[in-house]
């Protein structure tokens, strides 16, 4: 018996050596299968994750945000304590004690895969995370698995067990756009991570295993009971005190609703520095490279822009005429619409001032009023507040039609907007309103520094929600008058003066290979016979500047544009005179820089400089001016186009009340609206009109569709800053002349004016009094036919 049990015991352990063996070699062999072709983990070392790109402004508040992965790499040590707690209690609480792997885990995975039949639990710790999150498919196998765990222990043998937390909480991906801590402290609560509360770390803990499940914005029961959750495995593992718990239990859970930076702040502004940006390096380095542009956008002088627009367009979309309701709805529809337009009003009250969507529920003609339901809330509009809603008819004057009765473009069911003036009795839910319309006019602004070419404010639109396309930048637009000074200044570098006399009399251009005769005429209609050259910019003369650009030369002008900045295609024929080439307001208001800047170009900056994620400087401004014209040029087109607001077409602008220099552009049919002008530290240009091309309406020139937007902006953008003159160069000196010959004065002189005049180029000869016989040839050579 006793030789039998050896015998037995013999190959018995036999049997067990090769099994161990056997057992041994499979496992070794599987090792070796499953990491024959894995990832170097070394390469953690150098983690560089694709990161967002921040905008800034001048001020350096964030304006914009451009990313694939919504993420903001920062270190352990700016987060609180509390919340890697809040991690390690959820996901992995023996994370400090395991090789990488925890067998509990990987044993109570199992057991409850069998159960379910199916893989219904991972049991992955943190570091086998950052393994699947670095190196593997999300795929859910066994072989995935095995790959995991032998990658999760190579990377917990060669790194720090904080290095690997710094991995994971910068990885993590959190749902709703949002990877990594930072990221997500700031998407739901609008704050930085180190600035977390017990509370909303554990809600943020709770949500790496589903994020779209825990969604707070989506499932805020869900997210708060799994906020639950982790609260009490904190309290399980002493992470907290129940007191602890219980408090951040009882705290609200406020979430920020999605914002969009891009769209609140300066769009225009900010998509054309990201096509600057992704035309300086490459897409993947604007969406995926962290960097830190800092912009010369100001935000103050950007609100006042967008203010200046909106009124300015509301005014002249009024002045148009009324287009109708937005639509019409029956009575079942209006309760729907109602409750939709109260949601809205209980994230953002009604309030003085404050544009809203109604529907019309009654029309009284006999007391004149019209009654709107805003939601909850009604309001009457009077007569008055909505008169000037005529039917649409552009080509008619504004003040020669008025509306009569409400009923005539209004009934009930109608959709309007509506603006709040006051409430009733001061107080409860009746408002005093008035009748508004959404501009379909469009305008475009762009501000920047005389002397640095910083711009400092862009509108390249009414509302970039509606259209994207920047039209002080994209869109080319016959400027008209407004690109006359370039044409006044180009002559008095080609020995023109201000007093220079030119005759303003029907000429006529004709064409033999075109078949084409061209007469042109003053905007008024009449000519003005013998007119100095600064008359003909002051009140914007469109025939002598005809004659002018004859004989200057049409190539001269281009090329001398060219230096001046203007990039467009330039007609080679004399109707350039008269603004009929396109160009951007980017190109025209860097031209009036020049004139701003004392002969100085300086390229527009929007950019002041780019760093990447480390903060090293990849780009920084540099404006380098460059002189294209002289400073005597400069100051004398200053001072006539000073004249042009005191004087001329410009007259709006003596409101401002401090020293400005500007011109005003109209075109053919009223289309197109410009006013372009400058103080001694601020250039600025105003553009409006139909992206159809049609008609702003009768009368609706530069002076009257343009200048008040130019002059509320400036006005805003300019309070509270020191009042300065335009500075006087050396080289020019001043003269009295008389105002008729543009001659030295006589006593006889109806009038005699100050001029400015480059040295050496004052009249020497007197006008002639009138009891003097003059040549024939005297006359003539005065003047320019």
């Amino acid at each position: 018996m006793g030789r039998f049990f050896r015998f037995a015991f013999r190959w018995l352990f036999r049997i067990s050596l090769l099994a161990i063996v056997l057992g041994f070699g499979a496992a070794m062999g599987g090792y070796y299968y499953y990491a024959r072709d894995l990832p170097v983990i070394t390469k953690l070392e150098e983690y560089n994750p694709p990161s967002v790109t921040t905008f800034y402004a001048s001020d350096g508040k964030k304006i914009a945000e451009f990313f694939d992965e919504r993420r903001f790499v920062i270190d352990l040590d700016e987060m609180p304590p509390h919340l890697i707690d809040a991690f390690i209690a959820a996901e992995d609480a023996r994370f400090y004690e395991h090789d990488g792997i925890d067998i509990y885990s990987i044993i109570r995975a199992f057991l409850k895969n069998i159960e379910a039949g199916t893989i219904v639990q991972g049991g992955s710790t943190i570091t086998q995370q950052v393994a699947k999150s670095f190196f593997l498919t999300p795929e859910r196998s066994y072989s995935r698995k095995i790959r995991e765990a032998i990658l999760a222990y190579r990377i917990d043998r060669y790194f720090e067990k904080d290095e690997i937390l710094y991995l994971y909480m910068n990885q993590i991906y959190l749902g709703n756009g949002a990877y990594g801590v930072e990221a997500a402290a700031r998407r739901y609560f609008g704050k930085k991570v180190e600035e977390l509360t017990l509370a909303q770390s554990a809600l943020l803990a709770g949500l790496p295993s589903a994020p779209s499940r825990y969604s707070p914005n989506n499932h805020p029961d869900r997210a708060k009971n799994r906020q639950i959750y982790v609260l009490n495995r904190m309290r399980a593992h002493e992470f907290v005190t129940e007191e602890q718990a219980r408090q951040a239990m009882d705290e609200p859970i406020d979430i920020e609703p999605r914002r969009s930076l891009f769209t609140e702040k300066v769009p225009y502004y900010s998509e054309h520095v990201r096509r600057m940006v992704e035309s300086m390096y490459d897409r993947d380095m604007l969406y995926r490279g962290g960097l830190h542009v800092y912009t010369n956008v100001d935000i103050d002088q950007q609100k006042a822009a967008r203010k200046a627009v909106d009124k300015g367009l509301r005014a002249l979309d009024k002045r148009r005429g009324f287009r109708g309701p937005i639509r019409n709805i029956d009575a079942q529809e209006t309760e729907d619409f109602s409750r939709i337009v109260q949601q809205s009003l209980e994230l953002e009250p009604l309030e003085e001032g404050r544009l809203a969507t109604g529907v019309v529920t009654g029309v009284d003609n006999s007391k004149n009023s019209v009654t709107v339901r805003i939601g909850d809330q009604t309001g009457t509009i009077a007569l008055e507040n909505m008169r000037w809603a005529r039917p649409l008819d552009p080509g008619v004057p504004y003040e020669s039609v008025s509306l009569r009765r409400p009923g005539d473009v209004l009934r009930t069911g109608d959709v309007i907007e509506v603006k709040a003036l006051e409430r009733k009795d001061g107080s409860g839910d009746e408002w005093k309103l008035s009748l508004e319309q959404s501009p379909e006019v469009q305008a475009a602004l762009l501000s920047m520094e005389s002397d640095t070419g910083r711009v400092r404010a862009m509108m390249g639109g009414w509302d970039f929600s509606e259209s994207q396309f920047n039209r002080a930048v994209q869109a080319r637009r016959q400027p008209g008058s407004a690109y006359k000074p370039v044409i006044y200044a180009a002559a008095i570098d080609r020995g023109y003066t201000p007093a220079t006399t030119i005759a303003d009399t029907p000429v006529v251009y004709e064409d033999a290979e075109q078949d084409f005769t061209w007469k042109p005429r003053n905007y008024d209609n009449t000519f003005h016979g013998f007119t100095l050259l600064r008359e003909g910019l002051i009140h914007s003369r469109n025939v002598i500047t005809v004659k002018i650009l004859q004989d200057i030369g049409i190539d001269y002008l281009i090329d001398y544009s060219r230096k001046m900045g203007i990039e467009s295609h330039l007609e080679r024929d004399l109707s350039l005179a008269l603004g009929s080439s396109g160009m951007s307001l980017l190109e025209l208001t860097g031209a009036y820089q020049v004139f701003a800047n004392q002969g100085e170009k300086v390229a527009p900056q929007f950019i002041s400089r780019i760093e990447d994620r480390h903060g090293n400087v990849l780009y920084l401004e540099d404006p380098a001016p460059e002189r294209v014209i002289e400073k005597s040029t400069a100051y004398m087109v200053t001072r006539m186009m000073e004249q042009v607001i005191q004087e001329g077409t410009g007259w709006r602008i003596r409101e401002l009340n401090r020293p400005a220099a500007g011109k005003t552009g109209t075109t053919n049919k009223l289309v197109d609206a410009w006013f372009m002008g400058y103080t001694p530290d601020l250039v600025t240009g105003v553009w409006v009109g139909l992206d159809n091309h049609q008609s702003l309406g009768a009368r609706e020139t530069g002076s009257r569709a343009a200048a008040p937007i130019w002059l509320d902006f400036m006005q805003e953008a300019l309070k509270g800053k020191s009042r300065k003159i335009f500075p006087v160069p050396d080289s020019v000196v001043f003269a009295e002349i008389d105002a008729d010959t543009g001659l030295l004065p006589v006593e006889e002189s109806r009038k005699v004016i100050y001029e400015s005049f480059k040295e050496g180029t004052v009249p020497t000869e007197r006008t002639r009094r009138p009891d003097a016989v003059s040549e024939t040839e005297d006359l003539f050579r005065r003047g320019i036919y």
